[in-house]
């Protein structure tokens, strides 16, 4: 009896090798279980995260009338988490296991979307409703979104992180493609509320899936821990490594630009356009196109023009987008603006993330990675939240065009000033990590200077 004859799981497993055999290369990253786990359970959970993408801001816009400071607000109070909890999450994080919090998180945003549904059938569903939301979304990702982060450097060598990075981003597109048209015909037939159901269910899928992981994590147990020292410590590996501190503003700038947008495009879409909800949906096929075509391609652009280039090649293609939609007539050419607008802006999110993430965790210890990870999210969210504000504020004052023209010109910038900024240009492949000799030196540095003998 040959392998193709057998039965149940091992007939199974014998199959699906054979199949990725004539589909992928030798050395491809799905070949690896657990990676293959870990990218399947990203695909599932983006699937659903574009019913919540999508679903959340119009509950706000269409069911609750939400005026753009609100949107603003709604935004910000996502962000505020990050600002709040970021830098001692990551203390936590060096202390703890990745993979479980990971989990954890997932069925925590299951619960937290139910609850918009449930609200709105016992007819409790207001404005602040939606805020503690926001805030608690904000609050996972903060925490859970940091382990992810981490996780993937525990399944994947480093110097295969682009690539994991992209096809990470590969998974989100192919969501971004079939999900936001799904939303929108979900959203008409049931209403924004219920779609969120959808999203939960598939969140509880995500972590069935990533429980089944198997990681060798290794934490040594030190006696000596101090959470403020340790926090320190972390801040201050950050600080004295002059391509993240590059890093955290330019992409701090770019999440400035980025949530003064997001903020209007949903009204824009509904208000100036006069789409509809699944009018809407397909438009955000766009932003699925575009992270596949970035997805396929950004490990190449990398490779060929280096990691630092192409991050700043990001920023230049989504300003030049956000500019696309603020000229744009309220008409047919309109429509097609607004989703040329979100492939656009997919694609360039997608090249400023691979390089992104990929360079500032190529350059750490692993000891240091949790610390890392959440000083450096937290440094990119602080102009976050006054951007969504700003954004609101300029949308219900000015006009919505002026938000959008704000965010655009100033990404175009910020990719003009990227380009001129040695430690940005120059970085033509990954960095290696600072030895962990050097990393303890600087805890003890931190640990003499509480003591007043430094």
């Amino acid at each position: 009896m040959t392998e193709w004859l057998l039965e149940g799981k091992e007939g199974r497993i014998v199959r699906l090798r054979r199949w990725l055999d004539g589909l992928l290369p030798h050395d491809d990253l799905l070949r690896q279980v657990t990676y293959r786990r870990l990218w399947t359970s990203i695909l599932i959970s983006s699937f659903g995260g574009q019913v919540t993408m999508l679903a959340l801001p119009l509950t706000a816009a269409v069911l609750l009338h939400a005026s753009p400071t609100q949107m603003g607000l709604l935004t910000a109070m996502e962000i505020l988490p990050f600002v709040l909890f970021s830098l001692p999450s990551g203390v936590w994080l060096d202390r703890v296991r990745k993979l479980p919090v990971y989990v954890a998180g997932e069925l925590l945003l299951a619960a937290v979307v139910s609850s918009v549904p449930l609200a709105w059938w016992l007819g409790w569903l207001t404005m602040p409703w939606l805020y503690i939301v926001a805030f608690v979304i904000g609050t996972v990702f903060t925490t859970a979104g940091s382990a992810a982060q981490i996780v993937l450097t525990q399944v994947v060598a480093r110097e295969r992180l682009v690539e994991a990075h992209a096809k990470n981003a590969l998974a989100t597109s192919g969501a971004e493609v079939a999900g936001p048209g799904f939303a929108g015909l979900l959203i008409k037939l049931v209403g924004a509320p219920l779609a969120l159901l959808v999203d939960a269910a598939l969140l509880v899928v995500s972590a069935t899936i990533l429980r089944g992981i198997v990681v060798d994590e290794r934490r040594a147990v030190r006696h000596d821990a101090h959470f403020w020292r340790d926090l320190k410590a972390g801040v201050r590996f950050v600080a004295r490594q002059r391509l993240l501190v590059a890093l955290a503003c330019a992409v701090g700038v770019w999440q400035m630009c980025h949530h003064a947008a997001i903020v209007v495009q949903i009204l824009f879409a509904t208000r100036t356009l006069g789409l509809s909800e699944h009018q809407v949906g397909l438009s955000y096929v766009g932003m699925g196109v575009g992270t596949v075509l970035a997805s396929i391609w950004g490990d190449r652009i990398s490779r060929r023009i280096g990691p630092g280039p192409c991050l700043t090649l990001g920023f230049a293609v989504c300003g030049a987008g956000w500019c696309l939609l603020a000229l744009a007539p309220a008409d047919r050419w309109g429509v097609s603006a607004f989703a040329l607008m979100l492939l656009m802006f997919s694609a360039g999110a997608v090249l400023v993330f691979i390089n992104f993430l990929a360079l500032r965790q190529a350059v750490t210890p692993e000891p240091l990675l949790g610390r890392m990870t959440s000083t450096m999210r937290w440094l990119i969210l602080i102009p976050a939240g006054p951007g969504a504000l700003l954004g609101g504020w300029l949308g219900e004052h000015v006009g919505l065009r002026s938000a959008l023209a704000f965010a655009g010109g100033t990404a175009l910038l910020l990719a003009l000033v990227a380009s001129q900024v040695p430690v940005i240009r120059r970085v033509r492949e990954l960095p290696r990590p600072e030895s962990v000799d050097d990393w303890l030196g600087a805890e003890a540095e931190v640990r003499d200077s509480r003591l007043g003998t430094n």
